[in-house]
């Protein structure tokens, strides 16, 4: 877009908004439902005998599909650079409807053995390539076509996306198990959301199909101007791998951490460690979370206002300060009979040879047996070495003479849950009262809005942080780096964290890490200035005596 080149009309713009946001909607759909869908999952796909290392495997798988992501942002980035923007967020968004109702075709490993995590995988890999391309040429289209003024607030729309991608994930599961029921649900309903992506698909296409190419970019085909090779570029030009280091560590692995811990983990930890209802956590979370998409949307507009750098220095500081607090009170208020039992009827094992290995199918002993039972339950324990191996709940000591080591995994923790009810422990699925249910979506709301305070302006901040003609590569590769890395990890990580020590909170660490270090990389690297003032602005093409190109 030309400086003085006017906004397109209001038609045109909420087309361009609606069908790169739908888009976006649709496709995080079809990222997310696969890690929705995790206590279904793991023994379809992954049946290992151990369900710990069923979820970590189905943890990993998931993180296979992030852990691609860039490089499908640099190839899709290199042809969105040279190609044009619009060409390149029609492939992606087939490339994902087609690999995702794929998974909803995949037989069970009980079926054809090893051939079915392959194919998972093999799915992943593909969706986190389109993934990879499709953000930031959604993004990208939105914020060349819009001023600079309003930037942030359209572009938040991409962002609001992603999270009614998760929504609509949840709609859809929990209108597959109200149609029904729950033993066809678990039976094989669960692949309905799958198959439901290629009609998702359709409209996305048909949507995306109405759009031109991006203004921005023709006006570079006009001026002969379009990059000849956009990755080699993107390290040459000055400054422009500084901006790609702050993308990475200030805006992505930060944004991204704090994304997936107020959606995916509170989902998580509702369904597990607080033993909620699933159903229950399902509705909880999708209701906190519709209410969550608005500040997304506040945000992106507050930075058309006061800067880009501001709401994401705010929101770290904010998630520094509240992550743990947050998920104390969702704890207390999710299942309060549990929280008072862990506080004071504390799980102490002590034992020889306490070393428990996750990884494991079978434990080599019966203390790591043990360990890995009590990983299986979801209560919070501690470990002491001692000469003879003991259980207790508080001061109650729990016999052990008739646990039945020999039995498998599964048998031995229907044993354990028993043994601990007889020190006071429950383990029935709770439904939070209805007063409970408000304030859980609450305190999510918050947790959330510390989302939308660093995710609502993000897009506008990467596309401002790059000059056009090599926008698409420099943003993408960065993001999805950082969100690949940092953020498709986190489930497998966090996870692995809270095996390892026995609290369930224990895995919110390694968000507080990731932001504190995006933190410090933000308030040493990040732009300070207003809207619209593009990094390398000054290096931007003038020819034929044109007015510098713009977005």
């Amino acid at each position: 877009m030309n400086a003085t080149q006017a906004e397109p009309d209001s038609a045109r713009l909420r087309l361009v908004i609606a069908a790169s946001a739908i888009g976006t909607v649709f496709e995080w759909y079809d990222f997310f439902i696969y890690g929705t869908l995790g206590t279904i999952l793991p023994r379809t796909f992954f049946a290992a005998g151990n369900p710990t290392l069923e979820v970590l495997l189905f943890w990993l798988v998931f993180a296979v599909g992030f852990g691609v992501r860039p490089l499908g942002a640099a190839l899709f980035g290199f042809l969105g650079d040279r190609l044009g923007r619009r060409a390149t967020f029609l492939a992606t968004v087939g490339m994902m409807g087609v690999a995702t109702a794929g998974v909803g075709f995949v037989p069970p490993a009980s079926s054809i053995g090893y051939a079915a995590p392959a194919l998972v995988v093999f799915l992943r890999v593909v969706q986190g390539l389109a993934l990879g391309g499709e953000y930031g040429g959604a993004a990208i289209y939105v914020a060349e076509y819009c001023r600079p003024g309003r930037r942030g607030f359209y572009t938040s729309f991409i962002q609001a996306g992603v999270a009614g991608g998760f929504i609509l994930s949840l709609l859809v599961v929990l209108g597959c198990k109200a149609a029904f029921g729950f033993e066809a649900w678990a039976a094989w309903a669960w692949r309905i959301p799958f198959v439901l992506s290629l009609g998702l698909l359709g409209i996305s296409l048909w949507m995306r199909l109405k759009l031109v190419e991006s203004p921005v970019f023709e006006a570079m085909k006009a001026h002969h101007q379009v990059a000849g090779n956009p990755l080699a570029e993107c390290i040459r030009t000055p400054g422009n791998r500084k901006g790609m280091l702050v993308a990475l560590f200030g805006v992505a692995a930060g944004l991204t951490v704090i994304w997936y811990t107020a959606m995916f983990g509170s989902l998580a930890f509702l369904k597990t460690a607080m033993r909620l209802d699933e159903t229950a956590a399902e509705v909880i979370v999708g209701v906190a979370a519709l209410f969550a998409v608005g500040g997304f949307l506040l945000f992106g507009y507050v930075s058309d206002k006061v800067g880009r750098k501001g709401p994401i220095v705010w929101g770290y500081l904010a998630t520094l300060v509240l992550l743990f607090p947050l998920y104390w009170a969702m704890g207390g208020l999710a299942n309060p009979g549990l929280a008072a039992q862990a506080r004071e009827l504390p799980v102490v094992v002590s034992g020889p040879d306490c070393r428990f290995d996750p990884f494991t199918p079978e434990q080599p002993t019966r203390c790591a047996r043990l360990l890995s039972d009590l990983t299986a339950t979801g209560v919070s324990y501690r470990v002491e070495r001692a000469d003879e191996l003991t259980l207790h709940a508080g001061a109650a000591r729990l016999l052990l003479d008739t646990y039945p080591w020999g039995d498998g995994r599964r048998g031995r923790v229907v044993a354990l849950e028993a043994l601990l009810a007889q020190g006071g422990y429950h383990f029935d699925r709770i439904v939070p009262s209805a007063g409970r249910a408000v304030l859980l979506v609450l305190v999510l709301v918050v947790l959330m809005g510390l989302s939308g305070a660093t995710y609502g302006p993000v897009a506008a901040t990467l596309c401002e942080m790059f000059p056009p003609r090599i926008r698409y590569s420099s943003l993408s590769i960065p993001y999805h780096l950082g969100t690949g890395l940092f953020g498709g990890f986190l489930p497998f990580l966090s996870t692995l964290i809270v095996v390892r020590t026995g609290d369930p909170y224990a895995g919110l660490w390694y968000t507080w890490c990731v932001v504190a270090l995006a933190l410090v990389v933000s308030l040493w690297g990040l732009r300070n200035g207003m809207p619209g003032e593009d990094a390398g602005q000054a290096d931007e093409m003038q020819a034929d005596g044109a007015a510098p190109l713009s977005a």
